[in-house]
This record gives C-alpha cells, sequence and structure tokens, in this order.
C-alpha cells in the first residue's frame, strides 16, 4: 500500500513554513471528524451520506498524495450511488493509513 506524504502539501506551501503548518493542522483537525461521521453513517447504512463522506475524505486523500488509494475511494463512490459497498474495506485501510499518519506529523 503507498504511503501518505507532504508532496503535495510542501508545494502548496510553497516552502512557508506557516502554511504548511496550517494545511497540516487542517488535516489533523477535519480528518478525524469526517472519519468519525463517515462510520457512523456506515453503521446506519445511509448510502447518500457515506456517498458525501467519502466524496469529503477524499480531498484528504488526494492532498496526502494517495493517487491509487484516491482511485479506490473514487471507486467506491461510485459502488455507493449502486447502493453496493464493494471497495469498503479497502476505503477502510486507507483511513487507517491516514490516521496512523497524521499522528506522525
Amino acid at each position: 500500500m503507498e504511503k501518505p506524504n507532504l508532496e503535495y502539501i510542501n508545494r502548496l506551501s510553497g516552502g512557508d513554513k506557516s502554511i504548511k503548518a496550517e494545511l497540516i493542522e487542517i488535516i489533523k483537525t477535519e480528518f478525524p471528524k469526517e472519519k468519525k461521521e463517515y462510520y457512523k453513517n456506515l453503521e446506519k447504512q445511509e448510502f447518500k451520506k457515506i456517498e458525501e463522506n467519502v466524496h469529503t475524505l477524499k480531498h484528504k486523500i488526494s492532498i496526502l498524495g494517495l493517487e491509487k488509494s484516491y482511485e479506490i475511494a473514487n471507486q467506491f463512490e461510485h459502488n455507493l450511488r449502486e447502493h453496493s459497498l464493494d471497495k469498503k474495506e479497502d476505503f477502510g485501510e486507507i483511513l487507517i493509513a491516514i490516521s496512523v499518519y497524521i499522528e506522525t506529523i
């Protein structure tokens, strides 16, 4: 599995450490809340809300340089439109990898 990284954030910040720190703080603050909301809606099997959660989380996946994971999230989002949970396990692994990573940055 690919590893989250800060390459995109580094490019976005243009070397400005305060901007980089602010972007990282946003991810560290928003991601856990978004993940919690995703799991809450998953438990309730509310497909439209799960799809919205995945769409939101996809942005964090992209920002953390996870190109293959982004594609998996995109497929999962599409599957949810068909009320299919195919790719749920893969998506869950991505969320775990990000959770572990943001504890280290």
